[in-house]
């Protein structure tokens, strides 16, 4: 009776494990497909950061075109 017990006990324990494992793994893939994303998401924020700091900064063309009058002065 004792020994039944005992083998149904460790075949649940078998399967929680097995499951467990499973869960482990698909936890594992998800973090390292969000981790590719993060990485993606970075370099796309790095590059509008470029972009905008370009924008902001003043032409030479257009600092210029203020300082010299319109010619009909």
């Amino acid at each position: 009776m004792m020994n039944k017990e005992l083998l149904e006990r460790l075949e649940q324990l078998e399967t929680r494990l097995a499951f467990q494992d499973d869960t482990i793994e698909q936890l594992h893939q998800e973090i390292s497909a969000q981790g590719l994303e993060q990485a993606r998401l970075k370099a796309q924020l790095s590059l509008m950061v470029k972009r905008l700091q370009q924008l902001q900064q003043p032409s030479e063309l257009a600092s210029e075109a203020d300082e010299t009058p319109p010619p009909h002065y």
